[in-house]
């Protein structure tokens, strides 16, 4: 909703013969990704990520380990195993197979959603520091997302700047 309000406002800028006859529409872009991947407080926030999230993913990386190392054992000593011994192991190889994959698919799910959480912080504290850029240096409009736009309008790297320093 509020990218289709910036792109009305925008039209409705350049469309506007009476915006033409006073002074010149002074336009501004963000790429909130670059934000995201090279501002202080986004590296910031995925570091401690990182180290929130080490412990589980070991964890997981192990119960994975264990699972490849019985497949591994099992190929190895089926021939010399009854057939019920094979299907017993089978089955445990199975339950920890499961494990795995639902301790996988719930740590993803949980590192994703706490990297919105951060990343949502980020962009309220870019978006601040967008708004004072924007007063200082009187921008009529700054997007965020764009199909296209000329590097002259870009200030990501001013705002990138500027978040550093926070």
């Amino acid at each position: 909703m509020n990218r289709f309000l910036a792109i009305f406002f925008f039209i409705i800028c350049i469309g506007n013969p009476l915006a033409s006859n006073s002074e010149e529409l002074k336009l501004g872009f963000v790429s909130t990704d670059k934000v995201f991947r090279e501002s202080a407080p986004a590296l910031k926030a995925l570091k401690a990520l990182e180290k929130e999230f080490a412990p589980r993913e070991q964890s997981i990386k192990k119960l994975g380990k264990q699972v490849r190392d019985m497949q591994a054992k099992l190929e190895k000593e089926s021939m010399t195993m009854s057939e019920s011994q094979v299907r017993k192991r089978e089955q445990e190889i199975a339950k920890i197979n499961r494990e795995f994959k639902r301790e996988q698919r719930e740590f993803r799910e949980d590192l994703n959603m706490r990297r919105n959480e951060e990343l949502s912080v980020v962009l309220q504290i870019a978006n601040k520091v967008i708004e004072e850029i924007a007063e200082a240096e009187k921008f009529d409009l700054i997007l965020q997302e764009a199909v296209y736009r000329s590097p002259r309008i870009d200030i990501t790297d001013k705002v990138i700047k500027a978040l550093a320093d926070k």
